[in-house]
């Protein structure tokens, strides 16, 4: 007959042992974790930066901030053209100025959600860079409120020219659902965590309309598989920032090229398409 304490003494190498997988794969875990970082934050900025077609840029904010300093949206955009050419191209695609932040337009947005009713102009929360919050916001609703909605901020970044003409830098990201924020109580949009998909969209969306007169990529943020924004939504992209020219013209353009990138940026790029979507 087995006692109490033969049975303890069974036990233990069981108990052991699986303590020792924990032990190793929490290790394993903070392993990945410190690679990871040490590759995006350290690694993959060496490698992988480039400004040749707009060596400026190469001193550019890559993020922007909460009124607080808090870090908040990556920047993956930037719009080449006057205000009034920016604003034409997003009109004939289909976007609208977004309302800046009121107690009218808050209660407008609120209304949008809550009762499901359309609000196209619904406005986005400010954001700042060089100083200031955002000088313009466009978007495009999805569906039958501002639930959903494509949108992108845009600064004047004075100090850069692209051949004599303004640049505007900013952030582009897709509202995917209205909620409460991870880190503070208060109601907020939720942004989709692929932004790279909203960045080459918006460039799409305004090369159909004939809108684009050339396109091209430089450095922006770097890679992050696991970047969180202030509201702490959950980010991932391959780290290039997208600069697209608008026509300076008002006729329609023909579909711009995109010119690519250095041969061990695109070999960045091709990996990055086969980085399983868990580990994005």
């Amino acid at each position: 007959m087995t006692t109490l304490r033969e049975a303890a003494h069974a036990r233990m190498p069981v108990e052991r042992t699986w303590a020792q997988v924990f032990i190793a794969a929490s290790a394993l875990a903070l392993l990945m974790v410190a690679l990871v970082t040490t590759f995006t934050h350290v690694i993959a900025p060496r490698l992988f930066s480039h400004y040749e077609r707009l060596p400026a840029m190469a001193s550019a904010p890559r993020v922007t901030t909460t009124k607080k300093g808090t870090t908040a949206d990556p920047l993956n955009v930037a719009l080449v053209g006057t205000g009034e050419e920016i604003e034409r191209a997003f009109k004939a695609a289909g976007w609208t100025i977004a309302d800046s932040l009121s107690r009218a337009s808050d209660i407008g947005i609120a209304k949008s959600v809550l009762l499901n009713r359309p609000d196209s102009s619904a406005p986005v929360s400010n954001l700042f860079l060089l100083g200031r919050k955002q000088d313009v916001a466009f978007e495009r609703e999805v569906g039958s409120s501002a639930r959903h909605r494509h949108h992108v901020r845009l600064w004047l970044y004075p100090s850069v020219k692209y051949d004599g003409r303004d640049l505007w830098i900013g952030d582009a990201s897709y509202d995917a659902s209205a909620g409460m924020s991870h880190r503070a109580l208060r109601p907020t949009h939720h942004i989709a965590p692929d932004i790279d998909d909203e960045r080459d969209g918006i460039e799409l969306a305004l090369a159909r309309v004939g809108q684009v007169a050339a396109t091209f990529r430089v450095t922006g943020i770097g890679l992050r598989v696991d970047g969180h924004n202030a509201e702490g939504d959950r980010f991932y992209t391959d780290g290039e920032l997208r600069v697209i020219v608008i026509s300076a013209g008002n006729s329609a353009m023909a579909a711009p090229v995109d010119p690519g990138v250095p041969p061990l940026v695109a070999s960045k790029d091709w990996i990055w398409t086969k980085v399983p979507r868990f580990l994005k």
